[in-house]
C-alpha cells in the first residue's frame, strides 16, 4: 500500500531520518531476504516525477525503468511488490524509518550519501551523450568540428563537449534542454548534447529521426540503497543485478524505456 505525506509529516520523517544518521539509532531490525520472503512483500521506494526512470502509467501507478527492475527483484524473491512513491528529498528518510525495504529510485552513488545508506552495485546510469541521426558520421571528438551541436548553456553536457571538441566546433548554446532539443528537431543543429532521458523522448516522439548515441560523455552510476544494517539484502541485490545483466533482462528493460540496448554499466564509484 502506498502512502501520502503532508508537509508537517514530511518534517517529522526528515527529522527522524536525520536523527538516525546523526546518532546511529536503529529504527528497525535488519531486513534480510528470508524475512522479506516470510513477510511476502518487497516494499520499494520509486520516483514518479522523473520518467522514464520513474513515472506513472495511464492509471497513475508507478511505472518506468526502476519499477520494472523492482518487479524483477520481487519475482526473484518470490514475493509481492509494493511500489511506494518517494521524492528526491524524502528518499533517505523513508528508507531509514523503515517505510520501505529498498530504494530503487535513480539514486546516484556518492560518498556523501554512502555515509547514510548502503549502496548496491550500479544497476543503471544517467548518461550524457552526443546524440545525432544514425546516418550522421560521428565516431569520435575529431568529427565534431564538421557538425553543429546544440547544448543547454552551462550544463554538464556543455562542459563535457567544450572539453573534447576541436577548436572551431560550432557549439550552439540554448537556455535549457527543451530549447536545445527543439533546435535539433527543427534542424537548427545537427547533433545534441543530452542525457539518456532526452534520448528516450526522441525515440518515442520522433522515431523517424533515428537518433542514437554517438559519443558517451559521462555516466552517473545509480545504485539501489539499503539501511546500513541490511548487508544480507544488499548482497542479494548485487547477485540479482549481476544475473539480470548476464541474462539480458536488464537490457530488455533499457530498450523498453530508452529505445537502445543497455551499454556496459559504469563501475562502482570509489567512495
Amino acid at each position: 500500500m502506498t502512502m501520502t505525506i503532508t508537509r508537517r509529516g514530511f518534517g517529522m520523517v526528515a527529522a527522524a531520518g536525520l536523527a538516525t544518521a546523526a546518532f546511529g539509532i536503529s529504527v528497525a531490525d535488519a531486513a534480510t531476504p528470508d524475512e522479506i520472503k516470510k513477510n511476502g512483500t518487497l516494499r520499494v521506494g520509486v520516483l514518479v516525477d522523473y520518467p522514464p526512470f520513474g513515472g506513472t502509467d495511464a492509471n497513475q501507478q508507478p511505472a518506468g525503468y526502476d519499477a520494472d527492475v523492482a518487479a524483477l527483484m520481487a519475482k526473484s524473491l518470490g514475493v509481492k511488490l509494493d511500489l511506494v512513491p518517494v521524492t528526491g528529498p524524502n528518499r533517505i528518510p523513508y528508507l531509514l524509518t523503515n517505510k520501505i525495504d529498498v530504494l530503487i529510485a535513480t539514486f546516484g552513488i556518492t560518498a556523501a550519501r554512502a555515509k547514510q545508506v548502503l549502496f548496491s552495485n550500479p544497476y543503471s546510469a544517467l548518461t550524457i551523450y552526443v546524440l545525432a541521426p544514425k546516418d550522421l558520421k560521428i565516431t569520435g571528438p575529431e568529427d565534431l568540428k564538421s557538425v553543429s551541436i546544440g547544448v543547454a548553456r552551462a550544463s554538464t553536457q556543455d562542459t563535457a563537449i567544450t572539453k573534447i571538441a576541436p577548436e572551431g566546433t560550432d557549439i550552439k548554446r540554448f537556455d535549457d534542454d527543451a530549447t536545445a532539443l527543439q533546435a535539433l528537431i527543427s534542424g537548427q543543429v545537427q547533433a545534441l548534447g543530452a542525457s539518456n532521458t532526452i534520448l528516450a523522448q526522441l525515440n518515442k516522439d520522433y522515431p523517424k529521426m533515428k537518433i542514437e548515441p554517438k559519443i558517451t560523455l559521462k555516466a552517473q552510476a545509480n545504485g539501489m540503497a539499503f539501511r546500513k544494517s541490511d548487508t544480507a539484502l544488499a548482497d542479494y541485490a548485487n547477485k540479482f543485478i549481476d544475473e539480470i545483466v548476464k541474462n539480458g533482462e536488464l537490457s530488455k528493460i533499457n530498450e523498453r524505456w530508452f529505445g537502445t540496448k543497455l551499454e556496459e554499466l559504469p563501475p562502482m564509484p570509489k567512495l
